[in-house]
């Protein structure tokens, strides 16, 4: 199968599935095969995953009110160092002060296993904050449900794997209904005992969507109704195989797999959540994707940090949210920064220089044609206010190829000059800089040099400029 093929099958199972819920027919079943349905054609391991169209396309279909949820205490905790009880607290009330008064970041998730769970679960409720609300997560499991009962937790996820993969291997002996019969039965079990739920639907991009997931969607919107308690549906896309293109057939095409969720068995976009990963590089084009085409919640970890490829970045959904929406709605990115210091002080955590909005090179320049732009107009090569939104002014590294133009916006910005203080590229004093700028390197200096090595230049060279603003460093 080649990018270019349709993928008729899948084609017209969608159009059927359209056509029967325009009728409302009321229920699916599980379809229960002898072997497991592994779409070979499209996963066929001993390659890349392929792409496959299907000829239909559906629109976007944005829900009024969007969120970001957090795994950074599950997830994320996955492939790193365990977080302390107290670096959980902590990196708690900054995800509270970077959501904002409205409660952007709507819940977060913990384990409630270990006594350091529990403990952990109970130091942050001890803040009283509202949002992120804390919940649990879980396997379907009746014994690990009681640890939820036990914390008295208002909601939890619980892990129900969807694709043939996960129930044929996982659970060898078992069959898809009775997979989606024991999930349900563990959810009913929540419900009951007045926990509202989210199902995980794992590996949900290599299921058989038609034959598995509606049957499980379906009846558990039928458990919703009785107990009057959301049941909400994470779509995890595991291996992140998830294509973010409406044109794309199904399992892979987020947008379809979301249209279909809520236009086609009307789950409401607010129980709707995308949990993604970035094997593929397309974590946070599918995660956009889910919010576009129907899921009010996106799952995410602080900077990615998650298992082999990483999660979606919380940082980078919360400027794809102002991006969809027109405004951060009270969302406080400049405590990204305190985040990024955390990080580093308390966990040794250097993130990569070249990390998208908080990496130390994002909004830095070692080109002196970007920093004459800058110059000029400081829209050239930005593209937002990142000291206004992020508190990380523009900067310039100082080497052999920033030029006179480079100088002079290092200057402008290491000192704070204000607009009618700032010196230009004429100034008399920077030709002379420049000049021993590059002599240092005709003798073989390769790094950028240090900022005390370029105050030195300055202090030499500048002594009156020097005396009147050294007390701003």
């Amino acid at each position: 199968m080649s990018l270019t093929s349709l993928d008729y099958d899948t084609r017209e199972k969608f159009k059927e599935f359209v056509r029967k819920e325009a009728l409302d027919i009321p229920d699916y079943e599980v379809v229960d095969v002898e072997k497991p349905k592994l779409y070979k054609e499209i996963f066929p391991f001993k390659s890349a995953p392929r792409i496959a169209f299907d000829g239909i396309a559906v629109m976007p279909n944005i829900p009024d009110q969007l969120w970001i949820s957090d795994t950074t205490f599950r997830d994320g905790q996955q492939s790193r160092e365990p977080y302390t009880v107290d670096q959980i607290r902590d990196i708690y009330k900054l995800l509270h002060d970077l959501g904002g008064e409205n409660g952007k970041i709507e819940y977060t998730e913990l384990f409630p296993y270990t006594d350091k769970d529990k403990t952990a679960i109970n130091k942050c409720r001890e803040l009283n904050y509202k949002h992120p609300r804390i919940t649990g997560w879980i396997r379907a499991s009746r014994n690990d449900l009681e640890h939820i009962k036990e914390l008295k937790l208002e909601e939890t996820g619980i892990l129900t794997s969807i694709s043939d993969y996960h129930i044929f291997y996982k659970f060898p002996g078992k069959s898809r209904s009775e997979m989606v019969e024991h999930y349900l039965e563990v959810a009913e079990e929540a419900l009951k005992s007045g926990i509202a739920i989210r199902l995980h639907v794992e590996d949900v991009t290599r299921a058989d969507i038609y034959a598995t997931l509606v049957p499980l969607v379906k009846k558990a919107m039928k458990l919703a109704d009785k107990y009057g308690l959301p049941v909400k549906i994470r779509c995890p896309d595991t291996l992140g195989v998830g294509l973010p293109w409406p044109e794309t057939a199904l399992p892979r095409s987020i947008p379809k797999l979301f249209w279909l969720l809520n236009k086609g068995l009307g789950v409401p976009s607010e129980w709707l959540e995308f949990h993604g990963q970035n094997d593929f590089h397309l974590g946070v084009s599918n995660a956009t994707a889910a919010w576009l085409y129907g899921a009010s919640l996106n799952n995410c970890t602080l900077f990615g940090i998650g298992e082999r490829a990483g999660n979606i970045p919380l940082e980078a959904m919360i400027f794809i949210y102002s991006m969809i929406k027109g405004s951060f709605d009270g969302m406080n990115t400049r405590v990204l920064k305190q985040i990024v210091r955390y990080y580093e002080k308390e966990l040794n955590y250097e993130l990569p220089s070249y990390y998208p909005l908080v990496g130390s090179n994002f909004n830095v320049t070692r080109a002196g044609i970007h920093a004459d732009g800058l110059l000029k107009n400081i829209e050239m090569y930005l593209p937002f206010d990142t000291e206004e939104l992020l508190d990380n002014p523009p900067k310039v590294v100082i080497s052999e190829h920033s030029g006179v133009a480079g100088l002079t916006f290092w200057i402008n910005s290491m000192f704070r000059l204000r607009e009618d203080e700032k010196i230009s590229k004429d100034h008399p004093a920077l030709r002379a800089i420049q000049d021993e700028i590059v002599k240092i390197y005709h003798n073989g200096r390769s790094a950028p040099l240090k900022d005390e090595e370029i105050l030195a230049l300055i202090k030499k060279h500048m002594p009156d400029f020097w005396e009147k603003y050294s007390n701003r460093l």
